[in-house]
């Protein structure tokens, strides 16, 4: 373990609940690993890495396709514009003075020096090239004092029912931009529940630029458009994929395995809204009509399709949050869908952000990624009195890394009625990895909704927290799920041995386990295709799927 990730997880107090943060499981010492050995699955992928059947490629996850975020030079002194480091008074309103200022004059970082700030209201970052930046999560605090549903109002999800939507969304440091984060509040005060996503609280928001001239495979580079003229290289783009009406695009996405045929699509309401698919990429050339893409296509993008790039809603880049802890006033844990909002950091239609060396403390959620792409969160934890979603990934957030993260256990009992998901994917997000992570509680949690594509390497989890979703969100899983170098303190196999319920998935090296507590079923029919190796030992090579496929992508670029 480094020294930056020791002091981390001392300073924020997660150090105190988790024994040995990295490196082998807390139960066994090294010697007692047999050596290593190669996984024949990576053999497989290294000859085939951009259309493997089980193991999807991740290489290209995280802040601008995995490059390291930038120290941005400091502008402001949050000090300067009136906020108080004692506590004493809501530092909010000082605090948002200077990141708007910073903004206006083209970003920078926002300095909040050591002590603790008493946040009243949202902190919001709206421009681009911001960052929040403390003095280190365990020398600066934002106490929040209020949950969203105070700050801002009830909230509710479109799709009915009384449950309260900032279970799952909304954050008190929230990272979204001022033209999209505005008409979402609006909305909700409104009661005019919105659309979480890339294209507006209506879904309309957007113009097609070009559609696709011919079939393009997953894993291709570079497609043939119709009309190139509209695009330039640097250009950010969304890819849209509808079904074809036979629901053949969500049977695609689950590796149109012989049990898809047969499942009741059509029944799965709530999953049919999440369609078109929508992918944002960056444009790396364009040649007349042939065009480069940045990464590799995650799915087939076939004629039936009617594959296309369009433009999307405002979304701010470049923003960061570090070196600072969230910590909400002790109230009691909320019953399962009840949440008040006492959430931690968010962002929301965000492109190439990050967070590094940030915790979140007493929270009802922890990290949320709401249609996100290339975020990198680093050296994060979620602490204290337990919490309904550590870290989600929703609503179409794709390629997305959480890396050196930790979930300490819970330092109070359980309310009757509350549920712990641990880290989620959900609603068609792809391409998502969570590496290097001790989880003291949660669980691998999908969630429904068709996520595909996602990986989880190199964690050790107590698994004792839920899946959720509703049943007419559709599968739990879809195609190309993998779950590599996995230790499971407490032997619980569900939502982490997915060999028997996820269809064209991998489950490689994860440490002993049966199935007790919540068991799934898979929801196909017939063989599933999926595969499984080295089960009972976490001794495997390579150790961490998403970076040995960053060091198979520098030798082959």
């Amino acid at each position: 373990m480094t020294i930056e990730r020791r002091r981390f997880l001392i300073g924020t107090g997660i150090g105190l609940a988790l024994r040995a943060p990295f490196g082998p499981p807390a139960h066994a010492s090294a010697t007692e690993q047999p050596p290593a050995e190669k996984a024949a699955l990576w053999r497989e992928f290294a000859a085939d890495p951009y259309d493997h059947p089980q193991i999807p490629n991740v290489a290209y996850a995280g802040y601008r396709t995995g490059e390291r975020p930038p120290r941005r030079p400091v502008r402001a002194n949050v000090l300067s514009f009136g906020a108080r480091n004692d506590g004493s008074a809501d530092a909010s309103a000082a605090i948002n003075r200077a990141v708007e200022a910073v903004g206006r004059r083209g970003g920078g970082t926002v300095l909040v020096p050591a002590g603790t700030y008493r946040i009243d209201d949202i902190i919001r970052i709206g421009h681009d090239d911001v960052v929040l930046r403390g003095e280190g999560s365990g020398r600066t605090v934002l106490h929040a004092t209020r949950s969203l549903e105070e700050v801002v109002g009830v909230n509710r999800s479109r799709y009915g029912s009384e449950n309260s939507a900032w279970s799952w969304s909304g954050g008190l440091v929230w990272v979204c931009h001022r033209d999209r984060y505005q008409p979402l509040i609006d909305a909700i005060k409104a009661r005019r529940w919105p659309f979480e996503g890339w294209t507006g609280n209506e879904g309309d928001v957007g113009e097609d630029l070009t559609t696709l001239a011919e079939a393009a495979p997953r894993g291709a580079f570079t497609i043939t458009v119709t009309d190139g003229r509209e695009l330039r290289a640097g250009q950010r783009v969304l890819l849209k994929l509808d079904d074809d009406g036979r629901h053949g695009l969500p049977k695609l996405m689950c590796g149109d395995v012989e049990g898809t045929a047969a499942y009741d699509w059509a029944s799965k309401t709530k999953l049919l809204t999440y369609f078109p698919f929508q992918w944002p990429v960056r444009i790396k050339s364009v040649r007349g009509n042939r065009v480069r893409l940045e990464q590799p296509l995650p799915l087939a993008a076939r004629p039936a399709f009617r594959p296309r790039l369009t433009t999307f809603g405002p979304v701010v880049t470049g923003a960061g949050v570090e070196g600072l802890t969230i910590r909400m006033v002790k109230t009691p844990r909320p019953k399962h869908l009840l949440d008040k909002g006492y959430n931690g950091l968010v962002f929301q239609c965000a492109w190439d952000c990050w967070a590094d060396d940030v915790s979140v403390v007493d929270s009802d959620n922890g990290f949320l990624l709401v249609s996100s792409k290339g975020i990198t969160l680093t050296r994060t934890g979620v602490s204290g009195r337990g919490q309904h979603h550590s870290y989600a990934c929703r609503e179409q957030s794709h390629d997305n890394l959480v890396q050196d993260f930790a979930i300490g256990a819970f330092t109070e009992p359980p309310t009757p009625g509350s549920t712990h998901h641990g880290i989620n994917v959900e609603g068609l997000s792809c391409g998502n990895v969570w590496s290097r992570g001790r989880m003291e509680a949660g669980t691998f949690d999908t969630h429904r909704g068709l996520p595909f594509g996602n990986v989880r390497t190199e964690v050790e989890v107590f698994n004792d927290g839920q899946h959720g979703g509703s049943a007419d969100a559709g599968p739990l899983y879809g195609a190309r799920f993998a779950h590599w170098n996995v230790t499971i303190t407490n032997a619980r196999a569900g939502c982490v041995k997915i060999d028997t319920v996820a269809p064209s998935s991998a489950t490689v090296a994860i440490s002993e386990c049966t199935e007790f507590g919540q068991v799934d079923k898979p929801d196909f029919a017939g063989a599933l295709g999926s595969r499984i190796e080295l089960h009972g030992t976490t001794a495997v090579r390579p150790a961490n799927l998403h970076a040995a496929q960053r060091d198979l992508r520098r030798h082959r670029d």
